[in-house]
């Protein structure tokens, strides 16, 4: 029996927690693991909103055994010194700090007139971008040949020339796209019709047949019916959205704030290393 693997392996872990037992008597002797009611009730309320009823009195009693396992093996992992050294422990940790600091934040409220300074400071994050309504000709470059310059002239003096009722459907060339659009950004003409093709199409004036201006697919002959310049929201319209943003700023600057308040308590040693210490790898 004395040269039994097992039997050695059990009387090592004897011996460590002997050791152990000796070295944190006193902290475990002065110590007591309490389940308060409000801890019950928070284990009833995750319970009941996950499985949508009530615990019975078994499950709620593993519920309770199950916190009580888990704030002893949390104890004596703190006591066995099995946070330390721990990248993940540290980082969350770290994280339910400025969890405090972000609370902070959360707890002033803004004024109308702060919220108002924030809207006109920050208008690019509320501003509602421009919008456009137009009529396009198509030209295909292709079919015209030498004639596209004098085919372009004439059908932009047609339009020019044309009765309010004439039926613009009847000239220019096919397109797999519409005729009139309406409401359209920036964004989503460049979408359509390319960059160039958009920047080109919110520089024309509004009302005449103007062009040709070029896209990917060739040329058109543009008339603007509408034309709606970016536009400031009022604050009572958007007050949920600017107010969400206020916050973030906030707890940004309480962020920054708390930690250097934190920072100034320690002296921050940054040790020297030479280029040899940091080992690169290529695959």
């Amino acid at each position: 029996m004395l040269r039994d693997p097992l039997l050695h392996f059990l009387l090592i872990g004897s011996a460590l927690f002997v050791a152990y037992d000796i070295q944190n008597k006193d902290f475990v002797e002065n110590n007591r693991i309490i389940i308060s009611e409000a801890e019950i009730d928070q284990l009833i309320m995750l319970w009941e909103k996950k499985r949508q009823r009530l615990p019975t009195q078994v499950e709620l009693q593993g519920l309770i055994e199950q916190q009580v396992r888990e704030e002893v093996m949390y104890r004596e992992a703190i006591a066995m010194g099995l946070d330390q050294n721990d990248r993940i422990v540290r980082r969350r940790l770290a994280q339910k700090v400025e969890f405090i600091s972000a609370d902070l934040a959360s707890l002033a409220e803004p004024t109308e007139t702060k919220l108002a300074d924030y809207l006109v400071a920050h208008r690019e994050q509320f501003e509602q971008p421009a919008r456009i309504d137009f009529m396009q000709v198509y030209i295909d470059l292709n079919k015209h040949g030498d004639n596209i310059q004098n085919y372009t002239a004439d059908l932009l003096h047609k339009l020019r020339k044309a009765s309010p009722g004439f039926d613009v459907e009847t000239i220019g060339d096919s397109l797999m796209l519409d005729r009139q659009y309406n409401q359209l950004t920036e964004h989503e003409v460049s979408r359509l019709f390319g960059k160039q093709f958009a920047g080109n199409l919110f520089a024309l004036p509004v009302g005449s047949w103007q062009g040709p201006i070029y896209s990917g697919y060739g040329l058109h002959l543009i008339r603007i019916d509408k034309k709606i310049d970016n536009q400031l929201p009022e604050l009572k319209k958007i007050r949920d959205k600017v107010q969400a943003e206020w916050f973030a700023q906030q707890r940004r600057i309480m962020d920054e704030s708390f930690y250097q308040g934190l920072r100034q308590r320690y002296k921050i040693v940054i040790e020297k290393y030479s280029e040899k210490e940091i080992v690169t790898t290529t695959k």
